[in-house]
């Protein structure tokens, strides 16, 4: 079980969403910030840099939106559900256009691939969550 995980068990209030898939979606935040952040620092060190500015922007975009997601989701005591499907959502768009973008990049660069697939994943977690919440 991850952190995430067995600090949702231990939390005293039950919740209204499956705490699985609670924790899957908080952990592929956390991952894809990370990722997102290596993956634009990577891009900073590559010689063609001025050719992936926009990669750039939009890894550093998505890696505070992935984080501030994370950190929403995981504050449930006064949970509000408005605003954590607005805020999933927003992370689902962030996650996608950062995915298309890396995904132009991906032969030619590791980092923008792994970095893809990280986007990819938190996205899909992202919309498994916002299902189980409508």
């Amino acid at each position: 079980m991850t952190h995430a995980g067995a600090m949702l068990q231990s939390h005293p209030w039950e919740g209204n969403v499956d705490r699985d898939a609670l924790a899957r979606c908080i952990e592929a935040c956390f991952d894809c910030s990370q990722a997102c952040t290596s993956c634009a620092d990577a891009c900073l060190s590559e010689e063609m840099v001025a050719e992936l500015r926009k990669c750039i922007r939009l890894d550093l975009d998505c890696a505070d939106i992935c984080d501030v997601t994370g950190r929403v989701l995981t504050r449930q005591t006064e949970y509000d559900a408005p605003t954590s499907k607005r805020q999933l959502e927003s992370c689902m768009e962030a996650c996608r256009t950062c995915a298309e973008e890396c995904e132009r990049h991906a032969e030619q660069h590791g980092h923008c691939r792994i970095c893809a697939e990280s986007c990819r994943e938190c996205e899909d977690a992202c919309r498994q969550l916002l299902e189980a919440m409508k």
